[in-house]
């Protein structure tokens, strides 16, 4: 008798919630967005060019390795190694993903 029944109501402005959603999302796509741009996509492009210039190390190409050697290539043996001279006569075999930087292109080799 004396407590009267509530009814649920609805917020002012509550009537779209669709909008409620979308706006609480926007925030975290446009960090994806920036971060897209800034983070993702550089590396992309620097690991698709570190890919291309380890992919064409040629005989006569002069290579920092990543630990610092600094040889000349002698001879390509396969897909994944090089063989490297460090000193007169001094040959080593290097992972061709060790190698960290291309300093002189060597010239073609004429067939």
């Amino acid at each position: 008798m004396f407590i009267t029944e509530a009814f649920a109501q609805t917020a002012p402005g509550a009537t779209a919630g669709g909008a409620d959603i979308l706006m609480s999302i926007l925030p975290f796509l446009l960090i994806f967005v920036v971060m897209y741009f800034l983070i993702i996509r550089p590396q992309r492009a620097n690991m698709k060019r570190r890919e291309e210039l380890l992919k064409n190390i040629r005989r006569g190409d002069q290579i920092v390795t990543g630990g610092g050697i600094v040889g000349k290539v002698t001879k390509v043996i396969d897909d994944s190694e090089l063989e490297v001279e460090i000193a007169d006569g001094v040959k080593i075999r290097v992972v061709r993903s060790g190698v960290s930087e291309v300093r002189v292109k060597g010239e073609p080799v004429k067939e």
